[in-house]
């Protein structure tokens, strides 16, 4: 693997759970802990993530907590003696403090070494999502459809909504037009496919002073061809940093994608498949239409996370909470359990209040999931990026986990926690974002962690 051989340290900050979905063999930290980087760093593993969760948090302590964090790799790098390269993995649908946390990773670098990057790369594209960019368009695939990112109910989101699909036009929108379009530079795909990966690192290597790079891209070997200029212009003492979704991570990673798992990859010898616990907080359409085929292909007993009651005060939300846990774990013995909010969103006034409002909400249902634990649910799954960060982390206790690899062809990945509550170790927990999956996915996995193994 590229960076393991090369004994350089692949660092990627997640902004949440879902950013491992095209890598397999690497370990996830969730604790803010030096000690723990050092735990998860091995010459044989191709890269490191650190699940910031930022996305579900306030811009100003999403700004600290990167700088913190990328503060804490640096002087991990120091200690042992390697060159970090720091990732920003955010998401594929442009959603997140994409600006801020850039900024806060380069103040971070500038303390650390006395300066920052010499450029940044711009490369959102998840292709077994459908996610790509041609002509610096940001493409959705809906239903069949390759849409641009800013006609979408991505777009639309309550607090990072945009309206640019154009990627140069984008950062223009974020940073209320102190970046001008024309500053940013363009790896076209025929830069990529024509040029190969010495014409990418000349590109690279001349750049200077921060300066943003769109990265077009719509199959895997389009950004291993840029990983590899990337690699080559690091080795010429070139700081980039990436802004990514999913497969640019892998790519920088040398990380070849791999085959779905099968359920004698789930469960080894000594670990018996059983009833499961579904934990859904996502309220993208996709979600819903997946609960729907749920319900109509899996016999799972379904409990509601009543939204109103939860936002009515505290003492309403705590029993109802209680009362969800208790009627969740005495189902588990008879078979695998649901607890989804209530399908209609409940939107804030302002993207402050909005965001309040998601994470009382999401502390609720993690609430529900740390209490039916002691039940001991064979595996969970967990809808919905915050949901599962907050679950893993917050719920279940886990400080370190291992990506064992994805359920479908580089979506949905499943991690076996290495360093959580006991009763959450080495139980297969799935990471599903909320915005990806066909209709069936979801009752695809659930039939998957039910199946016997021969």
């Amino acid at each position: 693997m590229r960076n393991a051989v090369a004994g350089r340290i692949l660092a990627v900050l997640d902004d949440d759970p879902t950013g491992s979905q095209s890598v397999r063999g690497v370990e996830v930290v969730t604790a803010f802990d030096e000690d723990a980087y050092v735990e998860a760093i091995d010459d044989d593993r191709a890269a490191l993530f650190v699940l910031t969760n930022t996305r579900g948090l306030p811009e100003e302590e999403a700004v600290a907590l990167t700088d913190r964090v990328a503060a804490q790799l640096l002087a991990v790098a120091a200690r042992l003696g390697r060159e970090l390269d720091l990732v920003s993995r955010s998401d594929s649908t442009l959603r997140g403090h994409v600006l801020p946390e850039i900024r806060a990773l380069d103040a971070a670098r500038r303390r650390a070494v006395g300066a920052g990057f010499d450029a940044v790369l711009l490369a959102p594209a998840f292709f077994e999502a459908g996610r790509t960019t041609v002509d610096d368009i940001h493409l959705v695939r809906v239903d069949g459809v390759d849409v641009p990112a800013g006609d979408t109910e991505y777009a639309r989101d309550r607090t990072f909504g945009y309206r640019a699909s154009n990627l140069k036009e984008f950062l223009a929108e974020k940073s209320d037009g102190a970046i001008d379009p024309a500053d940013v530079i363009s790896l076209s795909l025929d830069d990529i496919r024509r040029g190969g990966p010495d014409a990418i690192a000349a590109r690279l290597t001349a750049l200077h002073g921060g300066v943003f790079v769109v990265v077009n891209a719509e199959i895997d070997e389009d950004y291993d061809i840029v990983a590899l200029g990337v690699a080559r212009a690091r080795a010429a003492g070139k700081a980039l940093l990436a802004r990514c979704g999913p497969s640019f991570v892998r790519a920088l990673a040398g990380i070849d994608p791999g085959e779905p798992l099968r359920a004698a990859d789930i469960w080894p010898a000594g670990r018996r498949p059983g009833h499961g616990l579904v934990v859904v907080g996502s309220h993208v359409s996709g979600t819903t239409r997946q609960l729907a085929r749920l319900r109509e292909r899996v016999a799972v007993r379904e409990l509601e996370l009543d939204v109103t009651r939860v936002l009515k005060g505290d003492a309403e939300r705590d029993a109802h909470v209680a009362e969800l846990a208790d009627r969740a774990a005495s189902a588990l013995a008879d078979g695998s359990v649901v607890i989804a909010t209530s399908r209609e969103l409940v939107p804030g006034q302002d993207r402050a209040s909005s965001l309040t409002i998601a994470r009382r909400v999401s502390d609720a249902l993690t609430a529900v999931a740390a209490a039916v634990l002691p039940a001991r649910p064979a595996w969970v799954v967990a809808k919905g990026g915050i949901t599962s960060h907050e679950t893993a982390v917050a719920g279940f206790g886990v400080r370190r986990a291992e990506v064992v690899g994805q359920l479908g062809r580089g979506i949905i990945s499943l991690f076996r926690p290495v360093d959580s509550r006991p009763e959450a170790l080495g139980m297969p927990y799935v990471v599903f974002a909320g915005n990806v999956g066909n209709p069936d996915s979801l009752a695809d996995v659930v039939e998957l962690l039910e199946t016997h193994v021969p």
